[in-house]
């Protein structure tokens, strides 16, 4: 993990495309299409988060010195907010996912705060939160494609992490 600099910009929006590429090939739009809303979606996604969130908690996910992901936590004394977690469809499905996600769990564990995250409904991540414990907000809006997921710590559990 390395924080994201402005040069970080291209391999960002490289990654965010990839988060878009099978709902866009559903689509049928030519590829200059796509680069137009691409490029508009993403420009929006990086405004509206650079307005809500510290840039402290974004960093780059690295392996072999090589940028293959991207994580944006913020740390309150009241939570932990998971903004985004995406990686590269080549190092998904992997691990490493998991691997990020035992990390933030214990985190929180040893601080004593929940994980407070939304995933759209038809996102494969969902399955990955689920089986790590996170649970539903009471309350969430059914007709919304956004879920709001929480997690907390077992009592006692001092993070040594979810089983």
């Amino acid at each position: 993990m390395r924080p994201v600099t402005p040069g970080d910009d291209g391999f960002l929006f490289t990654l965010y495309a990839s988060t878009r590429a099978q709902e866009l090939a559903a689509w049928g739009w030519n590829p200059a299409q796509q680069e137009i809303f691409l490029r508009t979606q993403y420009q929006a996604q990086a405004r509206h988060y650079a307005a809500l969130y510290a840039p402290e908690g974004h960093a780059l996910i690295e392996v072999d010195g090589a940028p293959v992901g991207r994580q944006w936590l913020v740390r309150t004394q009241a939570e932990t907010l998971l903004v985004d977690m995406a990686l590269l469809p080549s190092h998904r499905g992997q691990g490493l996912g998991t691997r990020l996600l035992c990390a933030i769990q214990e985190e929180a564990a040893r601080a004593r705060v929940p994980v407070r995250l939304n995933v759209t409904r038809d996102n494969p991540a969902l399955r990955l939160y689920t089986r790590h414990g996170f649970l539903p907000v009471p309350g969430s809006d059914p007709a919304s494609p956004y879920l709001e997921l929480h997690w907390r710590a077992p009592e006692g559990d001092s993070g040594t992490g979810p089983g």
